[in-house]
């Protein structure tokens, strides 16, 4: 009987939430204030990392910026500057723990406890799997999606005590399908989303509804990162409309966040495709890229 009545308020449940949802689409939702809190993004050097940074900025947070390029973040810290906020600049190694580790002790002894932590750095290689090198894929792992337990780890606690933070994931499209040439990468960014889901879950068991948790998923971005790319089906994204997706995402505590957001239209039909007509969309996709191998080791 009494699984009964669970199935009972889970129908309801889930009638008030699709209503809530129709209804947000002609209601804003209402965006929370970060000035004053402290805002660590990793990967800040350039490109998205550099793009959120000055987004929270202009909203008067403290941001805290990681990023193995010396030159990129100081760049990055001045820019934030100028725009009136408490700019911190650190140079980090993402694939190192002991590094990450490092870090966040300065960081907590020099500006304070992180309030809002966004894990963006990342790798890419796009290489055949098979003249993938040993330490590529390592280092995929090591900044894709191991560097995000590491700072998480280190930042989480004081969260904790609080009841109040936030933790944001910048994952991809590709941490929902696979791609070609891709392979590593896309295995790191289903991490990625994974971590992501799991914590959540995970946060909500323990009663801290204080922590929010976000998820960035977009197609391909134009930040250099990756040269040329294309697709027949999707649009290549501009890094500034990326940006300003997920901080709006992170302001009002949206979940996962599609770029652009018919994408999940998609990945919900997959689901229920025959497998050669998800074979033929992946060729009509035509995805094609290039891997700029300068910036190859270096964080978006």
């Amino acid at each position: 009987m009494a699984i009964i009545l669970e199935f009972i308020a889970l129908f309801f449940i889930a009638i008030y939430s699709y209503l809530e949802a129709f209804v947000k689409l002609f209601i804003p939702a209402k965006k929370k204030s970060v000035s004053g809190d402290i805002v660590l993004i990793t990967g800040s050097g350039h490109g998205i990392g550099r793009l959120v940074a000055l987004e929270f900025a202009k909203l008067q947070s403290i941001v805290v910026l990681w990023d193995i390029n010396k030159e990129g973040v100081e760049e990055t810290a001045d820019l934030c500057s100028k725009l009136g906020a408490k700019a911190y600049a650190y140079v980090v190694d993402c694939s190192k723990k002991n590094d990450i580790y490092t870090a966040a002790d300065k960081v907590k002894s020099q500006v304070g406890d992180v309030d809002i932590l966004i894990n963006n750095a990342g790798v890419v290689f796009g290489v055949e799997f098979l003249n993938l090198k040993d330490d590529q894929i390592e280092k995929t792992f090591e900044v894709n999606i191991l560097a995000h337990f590491w700072t998480t780890k280190s930042f989480l606690p004081a969260m904790m005590r609080k009841n109040r933070g936030h933790i944001a994931t910048v994952a991809s499209v590709c941490g929902h399908i696979g791609l070609t040439y891709l392979v590593d990468y896309c295995a790191s960014k289903f991490g990625a989303v994974g971590f992501h889901e799991c914590m959540t879950a995970e946060l909500a068991a323990l009663g801290k509804d204080g922590i929010k948790t976000s998820c960035l998923c977009p197609v391909f971005v134009n930040t250099g990162f990756v040269q040329k790319p294309s697709t027949r089906l999707w649009p290549v994204l501009k890094p500034e409309d990326v940006s300003r997706s997920f901080v709006d995402g992170i302001l009002t505590n949206k979940k996962m966040i599609f770029v652009p957001s018919y994408v999940k239209n998609y990945l919900v039909l997959e689901k229920f495709l025959p497998q050669r007509v998800i074979e033929r969309i992946n060729k009509m996709q035509d995805v094609k890229f290039s891997t700029d191998f300068r910036s190859a080791s270096k964080t978006k």
